[in-house]
């Protein structure tokens, strides 16, 4: 059977809605995924997803969990709304002549789904990471400034507390790269968000149809909604961790700040080396578990809104069968 053809605005609504959800619901754990990944040997704040929000929260606050959540949720919708039906179009346009879709032509759809989408992710995950790594440097700048200064007045003297680094915003940031690199800054490892959202989307489209058809009654109607959760919660988890090494690499390409003695890097080859070399193979899953609990809501929600219809209920359509 082909998939359910839905009207582009439905699509562009569905995917907002589950992205508006499940952002909000993980961002915290994110903001985690993106501290542990930053971090290098010799510089590590936090041991653990638990051990980094604990310490945000005793620094920055509770709120501090959700430092760069705005853009997040601002640009969330037109991505999720773009990958959702960027693969809903693909996979009508490969199933035109009536045939059941391959697993070849669903990887194509995938591939399709993330090339497209990277249009509004990467601008997105660039001022995202520079909003929620600045409390990790700021904090290490802070220990930094206090050991130095216990070693230069010893310990018996009192310590003077360090002037607060200011935080910048989206909108200072957004300047700040369109002044000084152009639009270009804004789309900073575009190469590094390609390599990981393309091969994600995939594993994770044909993964979810696959096992989402597992699910659906033999009467041929859609699976019901539990089955569209946990297959979007299986097949988002192994694709994040399937390329949590491109992640890893984007990460650290798209941060503009870094701690004290910590690498730079010239580009994806050279960071992968550098990472290989001074960290080891371990370091390219840094965040894997934090990414897998991100995205298995994170999808798990968007493909039950989508295949629920949430938007079609709100503007009275129909789903029509090819």
């Amino acid at each position: 059977m082909a998939d359910k053809q839905i009207s582009l605005p439905a699509k562009l609504i569905n995917g907002g809605i589950a992205g508006l959800i499940g952002v909000t619901c993980v961002f915290p754990i994110d903001l985690a995924k993106t501290r542990l990944q930053n971090q290098q040997n010799g510089q590590r704040m936090y041991t653990s997803m638990s051990d980094c929000l604990i310490k945000t929260i005793r620094s920055e606050g509770y709120f501090g969990m959700y430092r760069g959540a705005a853009v997040n949720l601002t640009l969330v919708t037109p991505e999720k709304a773009i990958k959702l039906a960027a693969n809903d179009f693909f996979r009508h346009q490969f199933s035109k002549d009536g045939q059941k879709l391959t697993l070849f032509k669903e990887m194509l759809a995938g591939c399709g789904a993330g090339t497209c989408q990277v249009i509004v992710t990467t601008p997105m995950e660039m001022l995202k990471i520079q909003l929620q790594d600045a409390g990790r440097i700021a904090a290490q700048k802070k220990i930094l400034a206090a050991h130095a200064q216990l070693s230069a007045q010893g310990p018996a003297q009192p310590s003077v507390e360090a002037p607060a680094t200011p935080r910048p915003t989206a909108t200072q940031l957004t300047r700040d790269l369109l002044r000084s690199r152009g639009i270009a800054g804004l789309y900073k490892g575009l190469g590094a968000t390609l390599l990981r959202d393309v091969p994600f989307s995939i594993v994770y489209f044909p993964l979810f149809a696959n096992l989402d058809r597992l699910g659906r009654p033999a009467s041929g109607e859609k699976s019901p909604f539990y089955v569209s959760f946990l297959a979007g919660c299986v097949a988002g988890s192994a694709a994040a961790v399937a390329v949590n090494p491109c992640d890893v690499v984007k990460t650290r390409l798209q941060s503009l700040q870094r701690g004290a003695n910590e690498d730079t890097y010239s580009g994806i080859l050279d960071c992968a080396r550098k990472i290989l070399r001074h960290e080891g193979p371990s370091a390219f899953l840094k965040g894997a578990y934090c990414r897998a609990l991100v995205i298995a809501p994170l999808f798990g929600i968007a493909q039950v809104v989508y295949f629920l219809g949430i938007a079609e209920t709100l503007l009275g359509l129909q789903r029509t069968q090819p």
